[in-house]
């Protein structure tokens, strides 16, 4: 064992009684399962910068009081975050209701502007996060513009996509409100949602305040978590333009999943799915097919 870690394990009073046991999901950090004396606890080893900004993040949204589970960080020293292990079970329709409800919980915590008092990252992209008041402005100039530049200087978008993404950035104002500036999730794709034995719990979080949109827009990129879901988030307020939404705030994933596979893997994605993004968002609003986009990414990596 990392004499890193054992001197964290020993502070923290945790005495490891098995090997660490690697598990699944750590294509970014590296992720293990440790039993100690005290019971179990999962450790991820990665960037000491992402994993002090997963850890505030962790921190932020258990202080946020929620009914969402969210797993307690127990301490973190140079490129080693050792958190508490939950216990988890199959989702039900209960879990969804609960999952739903416990969202428009976190998105009701509100702050002065949108963004985050630093920096953090996106997997492994970078993530701007410098606050502006409008929140518009910040989806153009701390998310589309800067990813959009990106993929474009490494050849993984082409002039013509290039501009019609920042056009549409530069449109937002004529018909987006603005929005005040909810602490959102920042990454909440399917994979960092649990069901434990608690209630629904979120992990992996790249937090920041901007719209709730953006957390709503992540989960059905790869799927959808389903009616009784959205029935008890919005609660019968369902916004009127939500399809036109929806496909805005999955440009930046979309875009982040593009460059991360690039930086990961080598791997250059077609652009697919961010050009359906564009024409549905320049058709005001059809309904965005997240599945057939993810087959498309998913395909381009075997």
């Amino acid at each position: 064992m990392d004499a890193v870690l054992r001197d964290l394990l020993d502070t923290l009073g945790l005495t490891p009684t098995d090997k660490l046991q690697p598990l699944s999901g750590g294509d970014i950090a590296a992720v293990y399962a440790l039993t100690t004396r005290q019971g179990q606890v999962v450790i991820k080893h990665d960037d000491s910068a992402r994993l002090l900004g997963e850890a505030e993040g962790l921190r932020a949204l258990k202080g946020a009081g929620t009914s969402l589970v969210i797993p307690e960080v127990l301490g973190e020293t140079m490129g080693w975050l050792v958190i508490e292990s939950l216990d988890t079970q199959p989702a039900n329709t209960q879990s969804s209701v609960a999952l739903g409800e416990g969202l428009r919980e976190l998105h009701g915590v509100i702050g002065d502007a949108h963004g985050w008092h630093q920096d953090n990252a996106c997997g492994r992209t970078p993530q701007p996060n410098s606050p502006l008041a409008d929140g518009r402005a910040f989806q153009r100039e701390r998310r589309l513009l800067p990813l959009t530049q990106a993929c474009y200087q490494q050849g993984l978008l082409d002039g013509t996509l290039r501009r019609r993404v920042e056009h549409q950035a530069e449109q937002l104002e004529t018909w987006l409100p603005d929005s005040s500036a909810s602490l959102i999730h920042g990454d909440l794709w399917s994979g960092n949602v649990l069901t434990t034995t608690r209630g629904p719990a979120l992990i992996d979080p790249a937090v920041y305040r901007h719209y709730p949109d953006v957390d709503l827009a992540m989960l059905t990129l790869f799927g959808s978590p389903g009616a009784p879901f959205f029935d008890a988030y919005w609660n019968g307020d369902k916004p009127t333009d939500w399809p036109r939404r929806e496909a805005l705030f999955q440009l930046y994933p979309l875009l982040n999943l593009t460059i991360c596979c690039y930086l990961v893997q080598g791997i250059a994605v077609p652009l697919n799915a961010v050009w359906q993004c564009w024409k549905l968002l320049r058709v005001n609003g059809a309904a965005f097919g997240g599945v057939i986009v993810v087959m498309v990414l998913i395909v381009s990596l075997y």
